[in-house]
């Protein structure tokens, strides 16, 4: 196979993996909840935390930039805070902890009850999402979760889940992505018309 082939090959899986996601109206329904809570959210004065590991971990930096800097328009910095990017707090709290405290140990911390916690996981299993969801759930918090497959467990867990559909990890980190411009896009347009 031509690299060329390869690259058409994986362009036309994410294309209908869009597609297939975008002409399903529970996704959108449940993408108008993430919208709502959001806006709700910061209305109130709360603030969105976010947290994936490997490449959800990036898309979760990614997200916080968007929304404190700026997506699509000059207007004021919209607080949220990845949590993955404190190499001290992470290790000290996986040292002292274990792995799967550290994004629950962050939460303990910072979270107020009208933040919002946004998990980012492909599979919906990773321990230390779990955790944080199950934190969030046991004291009331405010959770959405962007997964993958059948969701897992962190789509029992959150308050919203949104699965994105495709049969690779990379596929859904594909959608993932989009869905989070989409997000900041939909919040800016809403706090700053």
């Amino acid at each position: 196979m031509k690299h060329s082939e390869n690259l058409v090959a994986r362009f036309s899986e994410t294309i209908d993996a869009f597609k297939t996601f975008i002409a399903d109206k529970a996704k959108q329904d449940t993408f108008e909840k993430m919208v709502a809570l959001l806006v709700e959210s910061y209305k109130n004065g709360g603030r969105l935390y976010i947290a994936g590991n490997g490449g959800s971990a990036a898309d979760a930096q990614h997200m916080a930039a968007e929304f404190v800097c700026r997506l699509g328009k000059d207007r004021d910095s919209i607080p949220a805070e990845a949590l993955t990017t404190d190499t001290s707090v992470i290790t000290s709290i996986g040292n002292d902890y274990g792995f799967e405290k550290i994004f629950s140990r962050q939460l303990h911390g910072k979270m107020n009850k009208d933040d919002v916690f946004l998990a980012i996981t492909t599979s919906g299993a990773s321990p230390n999402i779990i955790d944080a969801l199950k934190f969030c759930h046991e004291r009331d918090f405010f959770s959405m979760v962007l997964t993958g497959k059948d969701g897992g467990k962190a789509a029992q867990l959150a308050g919203i889940c949104l699965v994105a559909n495709g049969g690779q990890t990379s596929v859904i980190q594909e959608l993932h992505l989009a869905i989070e411009h989409a997000l900041c896009s939909c919040v800016e347009n809403e706090l700053y018309p």
